[in-house]
């Protein structure tokens, strides 16, 4: 590519925060397909990080320890936030983090657009104060199934949203229906493309003979009761395996390593760290169990997996795990052996199995909603320069 062209592309700033992995693979997947439709010029900056570093380290460990020690409190503080407005003092003192490195930011790379995968809103507040900018447009790509007044502000040009339901829910806070693009979740590439392959039963050590349950802890690998349900399954369903994705969990993979090793059925269970191409296990998988984060949600539902979700936390998950239970898309678990049982009357019974999978195509889009929220930014950017070009 010639230099002069490289510079006659719009310039890209996404805003993103490293709290759980799906504002950081949205905000990636949305550079990927921005490149994909020749644009190069985009950077990516966790504002908390950068500006923040200490709280935001402090921040991400009470996010990431919630899910098994302090599910209660994080929910209270969800639910007591979920309607406050963006000058509510609390949603300004949150809308302020990171504004001196906003300005900062916003004075180096002068982008055309900023682009948001977590409800930070440094920048639009910092608009409504002054100009000085130019005044590039914000676009919020909300990553849940559920709404979070954090989400709305009144300098959001745009936002890109996963259902129909959520455009209604923010059309009756008052944001215009044009103002709000139903896309889907941007998920990696590799979701485009999502087959079975018999390649990929060897890639990941498994029978493509016999059904897989893919059971995802969590990028941390935070699930409880892991060892209770993968003794349960293996132990009730004598032809099922589990391919168990630890996350970065080291510690989990080596603790359930060591406790199946001379377990009657351990050959059937097949361990994993982090794995980078999920859509792929995804592919060869029968069923989904995870986290109800809405990113890995949003996977399961472009692969076609019944999803089953064990005691989401109070909070967007649960939520997001209520949401799509409601839709017939996903069974919410508290028990192990309710999970269990829930599992397996799917996997014996093909018109259940069939039934879930319906379900799930009703959810699914027809272009991925990286592609789709790259083109509308990329297309919305070129027509105001051709507006302003005529002026």
């Amino acid at each position: 590519m010639a230099k002069h062209d490289y510079f006659r592309q719009p310039k890209l700033l996404i805003l993103y925060a490293s709290y759980g992995e799906g504002h950081v693979q949205a905000a990636r997947a949305i550079r990927d397909a921005l490149e994909e439709q020749g644009n190069y010029r985009t950077v990516l900056i966790d504002l908390m990080a950068e500006s923040h570093p200490w709280l935001n380290e402090m921040t991400r460990k009470f996010y990431q320890q919630s899910y098994t020690r302090l599910p209660a409190l994080y929910g209270w503080v969800y639910g007591v936030t979920r309607p406050m407005k963006h000058d509510s003092l609390f949603g300004g003192l949150l809308h302020s983090l990171g504004r001196d490195k906003i300005k900062r930011i916003m004075a180096q790379e002068k982008p055309d657009a900023v682009i948001h995968t977590f409800p930070l809103f440094a920048l639009p507040s910092l608009n409504r104060r002054s100009l000085l900018f130019g005044n590039p447009p914000s676009y919020a790509v909300i990553t849940d199934f559920d709404l979070h007044r954090r989400w709305v502000h009144p300098d959001i040009e745009r936002y890109y949203v996963a259902t129909d339901d959520l455009k209604q829910e923010l059309g009756m806070l008052g944001i215009r229906s044009t103002s709000v693009h139903v896309s889907g979740i941007p998920l990696k590439p590799g979701f485009r493309n999502v087959a079975p392959d018999l390649e990929l039963f060897r890639k990941f050590g498994l029978d493509s003979a016999r059904p897989t349950i893919l059971l995802m802890a969590g990028a941390q690998g935070v699930m409880p009761h892991i060892g209770k349900l993968c003794s349960g399954l293996l132990h009730e369903h004598p032809s099922v395996q589990i391919a168990l994705v630890c996350g970065r969990n080291e510690r989990l993979r080596l603790t359930v390593e060591r406790r199946f090793a001379q377990h009657p059925h351990g050959s059937r269970l097949h361990l994993f760290g982090y794995v980078e191409q999920i859509h792929e296990l995804m592919s060869i998988s029968t069923c989904l169990v995870t986290k109800p984060g809405g990113v890995t949600l949003s996977e399961g539902i472009a692969a076609g997996l019944p999803i089953f979700i064990y005691r989401p936390v109070p909070g967007q998950e649960k939520q997001n795990a209520v949401y799509l239970q409601s839709k017939g898309a996903a069974v919410i678990c508290r028990k192990p052996e309710q999970l269990i049982s829930s599992l397996l009357s799917v996997i014996n019974d093909p018109e259940r199995l069939s039934s879930s999978k319906a379900c799930l195509n009703s959810l699914q889009f027809t272009e991925s909603a990286a592609e789709s929220i790259a083109r509308d930014i990329l297309s919305r950017i070129q027509s105001g320069r051709s507006l302003f070009s005529t002026v």
